[in-house]
């Protein structure tokens, strides 16, 4: 296994520089063909993949996001690999599983012994960035997350957790001031990002930086009066699984999630801009995505639900943008992905070695033009349920470019074929002349479970696997004051 590894990275070095040399125009190739790619990783908190104009949302106005599609790859079964914050951030910065990891609660510590994003890029030489949203600090949402805690982040402007936007608090290096963002701060996290780029739009040494934005994220109704008039209540369309009882309370949350979606998308053309103006765009690694989604009503959860299994909760938009690996033109891409995909696939196009710690596929060859494989299934799950307790349970899943295949601890639970049923109104897994194919689909969970040493038990097992005491909400407290959990069980983190 790891001389494949060894073999396979080798190639993707080799690849890359072929690439390089045949993709970039002239006046990059005669002065930086030997450079690595920029990395600009623009996060969104809550943004469900069906909520964009490009993927035919009747109601919100993304034109931004629209153009980005059309120049980027836009992989369309991509899912959260746990669908709630801090579990996706921790998952996203080591490229493992939570339950590899035992981040699958919010407001846990990420453990430093994890060899994260920030780290193995710097090990490159290349600078690290943070702006906003961290959520993986576990001392609490408005305590000052020190340096050695940032898991590589140098350039720091960010917070732990706050979903005040219109006066959210940061911390800017190694000064403990508490300070905050001048007005709506997605728009002054975005000035932030657009300063950095043109600070370092003439280095030699290649920078990743992540812009990690707390919006859509509820609370709706703090969205700006000028976006939420672009939705009047009457006029948003509801889809046919949000039942009759909750479609007053949907469509009044739904005005200042497509308000914060349409001020986010801003955000995104303002940073677009300034690439371009920068000429940073040939030479950087765009990427657009979200943690999780949000059901707004669907399926008859709260509307500011997720963690759950369903498309609204689970999937989530993920454009790629490198003309240099792929063109100047976008396409869509069926594979489905998961979240610890995501780390080694930017490793592979940078030509950085992934790590033997991340348990993600590197799916580089895909953006630099190879097949897509017919046959790829992307895991997720709710190990330990909190968000809504009740109404959720815990569950282990997969998505393939046609189907979702959910297993709950009692057995197979529900199954959707998502090309003919996009709003999973139809659940099949009952039905015999699917039995065939939910065998098959149950196998390759199994499978994958297999393959990260998951035997899916109840979530008290791994509550006390890890050392986890849950507050009243269910999961780790995070009053002030409160004591710091991070997972730990015997060699668990040691690697």
């Amino acid at each position: 296994m790891v001389r494949r590894r060894c073999f396979q990275r080798a190639v993707v070095v080799i690849s890359l520089a072929a690439g390089l040399g045949f993709c970039i125009g002239p006046s990059l190739a005669a002065g930086r063909t030997a450079a690595k790619p920029n990395v600009v990783f623009l996060l969104a908190d809550q943004w469900r993949a069906k909520a964009t104009g490009y993927e035919g949302d009747p109601n919100v106005r993304t034109p931004n996001l629209d153009r980005l599609a059309r120049q980027s790859l836009n992989f369309r079964n991509v899912v959260s690999v746990c669908p709630v914050c801090t579990p996706y951030r921790a998952a996203l910065m080591t490229g493992r599983f939570p339950t590899s990891t035992g981040m699958f609660l919010n407001d846990a510590y990420l453990p430093e012994a994890e060899v994260c994003f920030a780290e193995i890029f710097k090990q490159a030489d290349y600078g690290t960035a943070y702006i906003g949203k961290w959520h993986l600090d576990g001392h609490g949402r408005s305590a000052f997350v020190a340096p050695q805690r940032r898991q590589g982040w140098d350039y720091w402007k960010g917070a732990e957790c706050d979903h005040h936007y219109p006066h959210s608090h940061f911390y800017a290096g190694d000064s403990d001031d508490k300070r905050f963002w001048d007005g709506y701060d997605a728009f002054a996290q975005t000035r932030d990002a657009q300063t950095y780029l043109r600070q370092h739009a003439d280095d030699d040494r290649p920078f990743v930086l992540t812009v990690s934005y707390g919006i859509p994220h509820f609370p709706h109704h703090t969205a700006l009066q000028e976006y939420k008039d672009l939705y009047p209540l009457e006029s948003i369309q509801l889809p046919p699984n949000v039942p009759q009882e909750l479609q007053e309370k949907a469509r009044r949350e739904a005005q200042g999630y497509y308000a914060h979606c349409t001020a986010l998308d801003k955000c995104v053309g303002d940073l677009l801009a300034t690439l371009e103006q920068t000429k940073l765009a040939e030479r950087t690694i765009l990427v657009f995505t979200s943690d999780h989604g949000e059901l707004l009503g669907s399926h008859g959860g709260p509307p500011t639900m997720k963690h759950l299994p369903w498309d609204e909760s689970a999937r989530v938009p993920f454009l790629l943008r490198w003309p240099a690996a792929h063109g100047p033109q976008g396409r869509v891409m069926q594979t489905p992905l998961t979240t610890p995909d995501i780390l080694p696939t930017l490793l592979g196009l940078a030509g950085v070695p992934v790590p033997d710690t991340v348990e993600g596929e590197d799916l580089s060859g895909l953006v630099r033009g190879q097949p897509e494989p017919a046959d790829r299934a992307a895991l997720y799950m709710a190990v330990a349920p909190f968000a809504g307790r009740g109404f959720n349970r815990e569950y282990r899943a997969i998505r393939t470019c046609r189907y979702t295949y959910v297993r709950g601890l009692e057995g197979p639970w529900l199954l959707f074929d998502d090309r003919q049923d996009p709003h999973q109104l139809e659940n099949l897994i009952e039905r015999p002349e699917w039995a065939s194919l939910r065998a098959d689909l149950d196998s390759r969970l199994q499978a994958q479970l297999k393959k990260i040493g998951d035997d899916f038990r109840p979530a008290p097992h791994y509550i006390d696997a890890w050392g986890y005491e849950l507050a009243p909400h269910g999961s780790v407290s995070y009053a002030p004051g409160a004591k710091v959990q991070s997972p730990r069980r015997p060699g668990a983190n040691s690697r």
